[in-house]
């Protein structure tokens, strides 16, 4: 399988603190790996690193190169105009060309079932649908490399179903993606692989059966196992 991402004993700083050590990662592609672990655990921190908005302060961190890159945030930010706009400016960003981007904007958003609201005010949207919007934009760009931030976090269980049907679209597309959950039905459903950190150390990188497998990761990390006793308890 081809490596897209990978970390060699990288630390992350943000200020003095240092967030992240030692993190070894290899991300390839097509995988769905889920970074869980109780808040403060360095989750975000990661994802934050694995797309380039935080350098390391130590390590070694490489990216295929040409890989194109996108990320969801738990709370997605969206400019004060309409949603078609919102995702024409990220296809801009990203020199798309426009002819392209008149094109991509409209079949976006009818991957996300919002085909009829591309001339609505974005920030009067549901949040449910603020994060489509986000999914959206994330679509449009294309990218080999997604990363969700805990992107059903704030929604209601119906608007958690559908970003969990958006996520297993984007990986039918083949597209390798990296999420933090603190769901762990989520978590069995879509991901192949799940890794555990604690207090900014990777304790356990495993695939997702031999993750919930108590014995399998009593084995590997006796802290995540005890992690995941006490989330399913």
């Amino acid at each position: 399988m081809t490596v897209l991402l990978e970390l060699v004993d990288v630390d992350v700083a943000i200020g003095p603190a240092t967030i992240l050590r030692g993190i070894q990662l290899q991300v390839q592609r097509e995988d769905r790996v889920a970074l869980i672990g109780a808040n403060g655990s360095g989750k975000s921190t990661l994802l934050r690193t694995l797309h380039g908005l935080l350098k390391p302060v130590r390590g070694l961190q490489s990216t295929a190169f040409g890989a194109r890159q996108a990320m969801v945030f738990q709370r997605p930010f969206l400019l004060r105009t309409t949603v078609a706009r919102n995702l024409a400016l990220g296809l801009r960003l990203a020199g798309v060309p426009p002819h392209e981007i008149a094109a991509r904007v409209p079949d976006a958003l009818a991957r996300v079932g919002l085909a009829d609201i591309g001339e609505r005010h974005a920030r009067h949207l549901s949040v449910g649908q603020q994060q489509r919007v986000a999914f959206a934009r994330a679509w449009a760009l294309r990218p080999d490399l997604l990363f969700l931030d805990e992107p059903t976090a704030s929604l209601d269980p119906p608007a958690k179903r559908e970003i969990e049907s958006l996520m297993a679209t984007f990986a039918e597309a083949g597209t390798t993606m990296v999420f933090a959950s603190h769901n762990l039905g989520q978590v069995k459903r879509l991901a192949t692989r799940v890794v555990y950190l604690e207090r900014g150390r990777l304790l356990a990188d495993l695939p997702v059966a031999a993750f919930f497998d108590h014995d399998r990761l009593r084995e590997v990390s006796r802290e995540a196992d005890l992690f995941l006793q006490g989330e399913m308890a």
